[in-house]
């Protein structure tokens, strides 16, 4: 296939392929909605994902990413104590209930954070990063252009209404998939169901995520609602499926991003909905190792024959429930293929089909292992067979 007939079929790719075999999700009573299959990276079912919203505290899904990666690049440690400032005190809305000139620890402000949703000490939190919030929410926001979230702007931490302060339930699912990946030692505060304080209300302590106590299975991640968001709710849940592998690697996470429920309990309940769905209506199928190739086509002018295609982290595809028997695969690709290739070069697609031939899904695949140009010599050999090819 030349180089002009690749590009075409790489385009055609992407075009959404015969969703008649599709389960159908069921009625979602929210404003948006989107149910992410995080262990194959395919967005399962969807509603209005790309529509403009207010994210309310789900805000605190990246002001924990900002956070944690400054932790992970040794700029503040759990153990470490920041001050409370008369700003962080009088923010409104959810609290922690922290008091002006308190010396609290980072893990302490974290849990805070996520579990009471408390504003005071998501502000705490970005002064101790960012030095001023001013300088943090600036953070926040080339961060979401490094993880993609192109239509995402925050203008404040914690999530309190403001002009220009918008998102959407795509962004949300992809940030909350970084967030897990990117970050599993502190997934596990997202699970807690109740924290406070020493000092603090005690009535305050009973984290907002109603799942978390009705689904043994759900471990995450975050609420938000103010009048104009309404109850928002992104949450994450694991279970065990066969094929994937043994221990964490066998278990399935789906995230589900629920916006503009209509009360606390509407959000949890769609959400349940959604996830259970995604977990009956699919399967996760696995069809390489991680670091295994799926392809190893020729390679001209290269120092090796050939170049290993494939995913790092392997490749498991989603697949409606039934189908995955006779799963067939092709792949995509230009051709020829002429060295160098670089590590993670982007390069060609595979496409996923059913045994009737309806494509299931399509995966990104990239180089495994560079391919360096050949001497001279050989590259004037390659030119020599690929002239007579």
């Amino acid at each position: 296939m030349g180089a002009t007939a690749w590009l075409v079929a790489l385009m055609l790719a992407w075009i959404p392929m015969a969703h008649a075999q599709a389960p159908q999700p069921p009625e979602i009573a929210a404003r948006a909605w989107l149910l992410l299959d995080a262990t194959s990276g395919q967005v399962l079912a969807a509603k209005d994902p790309d529509e403009p919203v207010e994210p309310a505290s789900l805000t605190k899904l990246m002001t924990a990413y900002v956070v944690f990666d400054a932790l992970k690049a040794g700029k503040l440690t759990l153990d470490q104590k920041l001050t409370v400032s008369e700003r962080a005190w009088r923010m409104p809305g959810s609290r922690m209930f922290i008091q002006p000139n308190q010396q609290i620890p980072v893990e302490d402000l974290l849990k805070g954070m996520i579990v009471q949703s408390g504003n005071d000490a998501t502000v705490a939190l970005a002064e101790g990063v960012g030095g001023t919030v001013e300088r943090f929410v600036e953070l926040m926001n080339q961060q979401a252009k490094a993880l993609g979230l192109t239509r995402t702007r925050y203008q404040n931490p914690e999530g309190l209404t403001a002009p220009g302060h918008t998102t959407t339930a795509r962004d949300l699912a992809t940030l909350a998939q970084r967030l897990i990946q990117d970050f599993p030692q502190y997934v596990g505060y997202y699970a807690i169901q109740r924290y406070r304080y020493p000092g603090t209300p005690a009535a305050n302590d009973t984290n907002r995520n109603l799942l978390l106590f009705r689904d043994p299975t759900v471990d995450g991640l975050k609420t938000g609602h103010t009048a104009a968001a309404g109850y928002c709710l992104v949450a994450t849940a694991r279970r065990p499926q066969p094929g994937l592998g043994e221990g964490p690697a066998g278990q399935r996470r789906l995230i589900s991003v629920v916006l503009g429920a209509a009360s606390e309990n509407a959000r949890a309940a769609e959400s349940q909905k959604l996830l259970n769905w995604g977990f009956s209506a699919f399967e996760a199928v696995r069809l390489t190792a991680p670091g295994q190739p799926i392809a190893t086509p020729p390679v001209w002018k290269g120092r090796a024959s050939d170049v290993r295609l494939g995913r790092p982290e392997g490749i498991v595809v989603s697949v409606p429930a039934g189908t995955a028997k006779g799963l067939r695969t092709e792949v995509v690709r230009p051709d020829p293929l002429v060295a160098p290739l670089l590590k993670g070069q982007p390069l060609g697609t595979l496409r996923v089909l059913s045994a009737g031939g309806v494509t299931l899904a399509e995966v990104p695949l990239t180089v495994l292992e560079p391919v360096e140009e050949a001497g001279l010599l050989g590259r004037l050999w390659g030119a020599l067979r690929l002239w007579i090819r």
